[in-house]
């Protein structure tokens, strides 16, 4: 395996989030309700990085995994779900998908309502046969949205990278070392080279098709049958389909997995060359990077380390590619 040098966080433990006993009354009568009795709620979800309450709920219709957010202290929060919810919705029947059956504001809170999936997130390391179920997991998702529904253009899905360019490593290049504490093992004398490859990120990833844009081994679900499921539909945008596997494929390259065969083996990556793939690494590394070289975020303990890693696993699949010593 390679050297990462980050610690990996356990992601089953990375949310700070409330019980089903510290929900409002009405919150839980509202649940109860939809469930069709007294519940029997389950531990609440420990992957994630938002605050909102997230668990399995049992109840005399069955079983739903269940989010709920105080929209007035986590605006941010509800606005993700609010999306999520319109997304979902409109997701194509082929896209495996835990779907939603219903969503409600009551008194300040939004609660959505979930299929539940009898699964798991997956094994890290990541295990050949569920990293295999999850690639294929992918190909069945980006077939389906390799253009955007009329649903999902009334939604409004912008492309990747509208709200801001990746442009760290150019920063970087133009302002100096100083700007922002990166790790040490950084390759300070490779920056010009990163910017470049970072400069062309755009032209690299364009494209039409619709994209999960978190696509985390955190989002995944794999079911008793070795299914995999995808997950948290928040922040889809439009762009090239193979995007969503580089973050994905940088987590199995950390695990000693070959990520560039197992990339360039995906039907999303046909026609793709390396120096499009290397843009995207470059991109993604000095984005995690620096995003967690930022201050300690009161909203999510865990984030920082998180970007640092993703930062670095990707910053390393690049160096490994080009054949750089880190």
């Amino acid at each position: 395996m390679p050297k990462i040098l980050t610690p990996r966080l356990p992601y089953t433990a990375t949310a700070v989030r409330p019980r089903w006993t510290e929900l409002p009354q009405d919150v839980r009568g509202l649940v109860e309700r939809h469930l069709g009795s007294a519940v029997q709620p389950g531990r609440s979800v420990g992957s994630g990085f938002t605050s909102g309450y997230a668990a399995v709920i049992r109840g005399a219709h069955g079983s739903q995994f269940v989010k709920a957010v105080n929209a007035s202290a986590n605006a941010v929060v509800a606005d993700s779900y609010r999306r999520e919810a319109l997304i979902n919705e409109a997701l194509p029947a082929p896209v495996p998908a835990p779907r939603i059956q219903w969503r409600e504001e009551r008194d300040g809170w939004l609660v959505l309502g979930f299929d539940a999936i009898d699964g798991h997130m997956p094994v890290a390391p990541w295990r050949a046969d569920e990293l295999t179920a999850t690639l294929d997991a992918y190909a069945q998702t980006a077939e389906a949205l390799g253009a955007p529904s009329e649903r999902l253009r009334q939604i409004g899905l912008k492309p990747l990278g509208d709200g801001g360019d990746f442009d760290d490593w150019r920063t970087q290049a133009s302002t100096g070392p100083g700007a922002v504490t990166l790790p040490k093992w950084v390759p300070t004398e490779k920056v010009d080279v990163l910017a470049n490859l970072e400069a062309e990120w755009r032209q690299s990833a364009a494209g039409n098709a619709v994209l999960h844009n978190d696509l985390r081994q955190d989002n995944v679900l794999i079911d008793a049958h070795g299914t995999a499921w995808i997950c948290d539909w928040n922040w889809p945008c439009l762009g090239a389909s193979w995007f969503d596997l580089v973050l994905l494929l940088a987590t199995a390259f950390a695990d000693g997995h070959d990520a560039t065969a197992l990339f360039h083996a995906h039907p999303t990556a046909r026609g793709v060359d390396g120096e499009q793939l290397d843009a995207v690494l470059a991109a993604l590394s000095g984005f995690f990077l620096v995003s967690g070289a930022h201050p300690p975020a009161d909203w999510s303990p865990y984030i920082r380390q998180h970007q640092t890693w993703c930062g670095e696993v990707t910053l390393r699949w690049l160096a490994d590619r080009r054949g750089w010593y880190l």
